[in-house]
């Protein structure tokens, strides 16, 4: 597969870095020409400034990893994000109040953060190592029904990350007008690949240097 580049999200979730550190992930992407870097809120206006006009889509974590946040929450956290240069937000969903079955309030929270701006991509992160079959397929759902335009298997930071079998599943259930970002553990190109043909658009991955390698 010739253009991998463009199926990944070059990511770096971690707190307390430098602005080097943001600088050189945006360096990477833009050299090696990967769909999206992927990093916290903090460190928007650093990696804004950076990729200005250069490709690379800027993308950001809410709520995460946790997902647990009121839906006001969720809104006002993804409304200054965007306020200072997200262009796409992958939000957690809140996995407690779906397993409580709760889902006026799982849908809200992402519903209100689509509305905020058309224009700007929500994935809806569902900690898939963490539901049952039934709880995926209504994660799906109520991802659809929010307008939400991708599902997104996993954080990183759950007990397990993306498969192959989830990644199926997911895309079987979403239909043609939604994608899916499998993300969690995947670190090799023959990974990626793998789950590029299962039915990902999108590859969220820290390790897609030595993926090119």
């Amino acid at each position: 597969m010739g253009n991998i580049e463009q199926y990944i999200e070059h990511t770096l979730l971690k707190k307390n870095l430098k602005n080097g550190d943001i600088e050189k992930l945006c360096k990477e992407a833009i050299e090696h020409k990967f769909k999206a870097v992927c990093i916290f809120p903090e460190y928007l206006k650093i990696a804004k400034d950076f990729l200005k006009n250069k490709g690379p889509i800027l993308v950001t974590v809410i709520d995460f990893p946790d997902g647990d946040k009121t839906p006001e929450e969720k809104e006002k956290e993804a409304r200054s994000a965007i306020e200072m240069g997200a262009q796409e937000i992958d939000l957690v969903m809140d996995i407690l109040a779906l397993k409580d079955k709760n889902y006026s309030k799982v849908f809200d929270g992402i519903s209100r953060v689509v509305k905020i701006d058309h224009n700007v991509l929500v994935k809806v992160i569902m900690e898939t190592c963490y539901l049952n079959h039934d709880e995926k397929v209504i994660a799906c759902a109520l991802a659809q029904l929010a307008r939400a335009r991708f599902v997104k298997t996993s954080t990183g930071f759950g007990k397990a990350g993306a498969t192959i079998e989830d990644v199926l599943l997911l895309k079987k259930t979403i239909g043609k007008n939604m994608h899916v970002k499998a993300s969690g553990g995947i670190k090799t190109l023959e990974e990626a690949m793998m789950f590029i043909n299962a039915g990902a658009s999108r590859i969220g991955t820290s390790a897609a240097l030595k993926m090119l390698k």
